[in-house]
This record gives C-alpha cells, structure tokens and sequence, in this order.
C-alpha cells in the first residue's frame, strides 16, 4: 500500500512539473488550445525520437530532370483572396510547405520563419495550410493567418487552405510538385503536415524533404545554399 501511495506521488509530482513546463513554453502563446500548447512543448522530443527511429525523414534528389511545365505558370491565391502569381518568385529558390495548426510538427512554423528572415535575399517559403491528415488543420483562412502571425510571427505568404494530396481537389501547385508529368521526375505526395519541396532559381524540383526533416538542419540549409 506504501508502494502504491508513493507511486502515485510520484506520478503526480512528475504530472505537475510537466504541465508547469508547458505553462513556461508557452508563457508567450496567444489563443492556443491546451492540445496546441502541448504539441509546441513536446516538439523537440518528437523531433529526437523522429531522428532517432527514422520516422517521417525521407529526402529525396533531382536526378538531373527539367520540368515538362514550367513552375512560373503556376497561379494561387493568398488566404487573404489576393492573386499570386508565381512569376514574381523568379530568381529566387523556393520552399513550398503544406502545414497545419493542431500537429505535432507545427513548432515548424517558428523554424521556418527563422529560415525566411535568415535567407530574404535568396529564398521564398510559401506556406500551404491543409487539412489533410488527421483533419489537423480546421480552422479558417482569416483563423490561420492570425494563428500564425500571433504565435510564430509569420511573415512568409500563405495560401487559401486546400488539399495538398493526390486526388481531384488537389492543389494545382502540388499537382505539379507530386506529378513527373509536370516537374519532370518526382511522383511523391506529402506524407504528412510539414512536406518541403524545394525549387531553385530557374524553376526546377531539386529536393523533397519529409516532415521531420526541419528547415533548420543542415540538409535543408545546405540544399538552400547550393
């Protein structure tokens, strides 16, 4: 009985002590559900364990293929209804990401605006708000963008909320980035929230990268810079 009661003590000590830390981690967020606040705490542990057992770290290289269609023909619409037309991105390379608000990778948003605000110069990252998997992504456009911005800061563009996956309501700029018939090579779709596909200066598919890969690792980074 002893045994019992001191386990229990334990466990509610320890219980405590996490629920203070994500209290800590999230002293700063802004209108997040306690779900949201937990998988923003958890974050660095699930990126450990992802890196540990190889979940979700697919990347993927361009064996040396040019697109059939060309990427700046490319047309979508920003989540505040504004045309976006992709030929301004010429000169520049290009991380598109499909991402959600309530996953476990959506920490990710805070590393890829660090990437944005470290590589202006040199690199868009436009964001692709998508309810896909696990209907993780549920909230509206205008809902999204002030997530975002109030809690990551985001600055980077992000489009209409869409689906990002193979089917007839998908996303024509993922159609593209997941049909060899427009890229030129790459069939993969994303895997889940938080797929990279990189695109250099002259509009070609040279990198996918999965969930948890992060925008920070040097994988990502040195494929920027190259």
């Amino acid at each position: 009985m002893k045994k019992l009661k001191r386990f229990l003590i334990v466990v509610s000590l320890l219980a405590a002590a996490f629920f203070i830390y994500v209290e800590i981690v999230n002293r700063n967020s802004v209108n997040m559900t306690y779900r949201q606040k937990f998988l923003k705490a958890v974050y660095p542990m699930w990126m450990w364990f992802t890196k540990l057992t190889g979940k979700n770290s697919q990347q993927i290289k361009n064996p040396d293929k040019k697109p059939v269609v060309d990427f700046y023909s490319l047309k979508d619409t920003l989540n505040n209804g504004s045309a976006f037309d992709f030929t301004q991105l010429k000169g520049k390379k290009v991380l598109l990401v499909n991402t959600a608000s309530n996953c476990g990778y959506t920490n990710q948003y805070d590393d890829l605006q660090k990437l944005y605000e470290g590589h202006k110069e040199t690199l868009a990252i436009l964001g692709f708000p998508a309810n896909d998997f696990k209907e993780q992504e549920k909230g509206s456009d205008e809902e999204i963008a002030q997530f975002c911005k109030l809690n990551f800061g985001v600055t980077f563009p992000l489009m209409k909320k869409s689906s990002v996956i193979k089917g007839d309501h998908q996303n024509p700029v993922f159609k593209w980035l997941s049909a060899a018939a427009q890229n030129g090579w790459n069939e993969k779709q994303p895997t889940w929230n938080f797929s990279k596909y990189l695109v250099d200066e002259n509009g070609v598919l040279v990198n996918y990268f999965d969930p948890s890969v992060s925008p920070l690792s040097d994988e990502v980074v040195n494929a920027i810079k190259q």
